[in-house]
């Protein structure tokens, strides 16, 4: 009898090249031992609600009236809901054409587009073209549709850095791409160096591969640095040279936790630059209401924008965008609301700022908690987390540690981290899912955990590492700090 189309081995072979270890084997074995009943602390994926993080006020008040217009009907409303809540969410349901429960248009409502553009401008000092903003259900999916418009085959390659958010890699295995790494240098505070630029992308058209674009994550997940205006003009100059379009996933962009390198946009630097490279260099930007102080990862709302890309090919992104019909309209409202907050003097806005400011203040306090806890304990180095809300920690595995994982059948870092699951209930992702130089082993963890829990974690932590150093060192003068 002949296999079924869905039996596994008659599957699409690019589906099953797919690894996504954010939601790998560590995160399969931390849910059975939830289920068992062991308290589990998932720092695996940049989820804050999951690990408490309270909602902003004045966007869930704005949203709940426009799931429930009825009430703005009530005479007792404005008991409830401030009035510019109120006046806010009668105008979001006048862009709509039915409500919430209606399609949008393929690339998101016109006057939330609108919106968007105007934040960009304010943040850029350029102006931005609505036609030119696609709506998504969160960042991932404009990331997804740009790989699959860029991608024709296994010729062609995408640069990424290593380490990177599995994302990349997997969306290029699924679009049959070939992925092109370009590793950042720990040492160097996860620094980028256009000579290994320039490398890779030899190295890869050795093998016949055509290098079609270039992504950078800024700030960087998983490795939470900031890239500094010197970087990025280095970065956009290289594109422009090798005819690259460059890919700027910025949404942690809210996530900065020190001052001396703010967040600022490829397209700024780009335009900065001036004619010839900002009227000629291809750039899609990314954003998401699933990071900064919003954390509404659930909603699944973000946006690309493209710049100095040809009318004719957003023709055929549209084309693509119009399969799935309409971006879901409540995250397309987060995302207006996450561009267009509260101004000094509405009722909401000193509320609206405590509460941004105060989830902001306390991540900046995570991150330190959690690289100094890191630093202390033995065969762990850590970089301060810039921005983001990852730390990725090199763990200087012991040689007898590296053993024991081979004789498990395990990548070393998988099994220090399942190690460290078993014991502890911390769910982390290994380096391993992310890239990483051979033989160097890291692990990723969010800050995200509650600020008056994380000493508690960074000490249980500690215990872990430290016994497990001790049963796995060898004293034999070995030592890799």
């Amino acid at each position: 009898m002949s296999p079924k189309a869905l039996d596994y081995d008659s599957l699409n072979e690019n589906v099953k090249k797919v690894q996504y270890a954010v939601r790998g084997e560590l995160y399969l074995r931390a849910s059975e031992l939830q289920k068992e009943g062991k308290k589990i602390i998932f720092t695996n994926v940049g989820n804050p609600h999951a690990l408490g993080q309270r909602p902003l006020t004045f966007p869930r008040q704005v949203v709940a009236l426009c799931q429930a217009p009825f009430f703005l009907d009530d005479p007792n409303v404005g008991l409830i809901f401030p009035a510019d809540a109120i006046a806010r969410a009668k105008h979001y349901l006048s862009l709509t054409s039915g409500g919430l429960g209606a399609y949008s248009d393929s690339r998101g409502l016109p006057g939330i587009r609108k919106e968007v553009a105007e934040f960009i401008e304010r943040r850029d000092g350029y102006p931005s073209d609505p036609e030119l903003i696609f709506l998504t259900d969160g960042a991932s999916k404009g990331v997804m549709q740009i790989l699959n418009t860029v991608i024709r085959g296994q010729q062609d390659g995408i640069l990424v850095p290593v380490p990177q958010y599995p994302l990349y890699s997997a969306a290029i295995s699924l679009f049959g791409g070939s992925l092109v790494p370009y590793y950042l240098e720990e040492t160097a505070n996860w620094g980028l160096d256009v000579h290994n630029l320039r490398e890779s992308v030899a190295q890869a058209r050795s093998k016949g591969i055509t290098v079609r674009a270039m992504v950078i994550i800024n700030p960087g997940n998983p490795t939470g640095q900031c890239l500094s205006v010197a970087n990025l003009k280095e970065i956009l100059r290289f594109c422009y040279q090798e005819n690259l379009v460059l890919l700027g996933d910025e949404v942690y962009q809210q996530n900065i936790y020190q001052d001396e390198r703010p967040f600022i946009s490829a397209r700024k630097v780009l335009l900065d630059m001036g004619p010839p490279i900002s009227k000629e260099l291809q750039l899609v930007s990314f954003h998401t209401v699933s990071k900064g102080y919003w954390g509404e990862c659930g909603q699944r709302g973000g946006y690309f924008e493209m710049t100095n890309i040809p009318p004719q090919t957003v023709d055929e992104i549209y084309k693509v965008a119009s399969i799935s019909l309409s971006p879901n309209v409540p995250g397309q409202i987060f995302l207006g609301l996450m561009v267009n907050p509260p101004k000094p003097g509405d009722i909401s806005y000193e509320q609206f700022v405590r509460e941004s400011k105060g989830i902001l203040e306390s991540l900046r306090k995570r991150a330190r908690i959690m690289t100094d806890g890191f630093n202390s304990c033995r065969n762990v180095v850590c970089n301060f987390t810039e921005g983001a809300m990852y730390s990725f920690p090199q763990i200087r595995l012991p040689p007898k540690a590296i053993e024991a994982a081979k004789r498990a059948g395990k990548v070393p870092d998988v099994f220090y981290c399942l190690k460290l699951l078993e014991a502890t209930g911390i769910s982390t992702v290994p380096g391993s899912g992310f890239g990483q130089k051979d033989g160097v082993f890291h692990l990723r963890t969010t800050i995200l955990p509650a600020e008056e829990d994380m000493p508690a974690i960074m000490a249980s932590f500690k215990k872990f590492n430290d016994e497990f150093m001790e049963q796995y060192e060898d004293y034999r003068g070995y030592s890799r700090m």
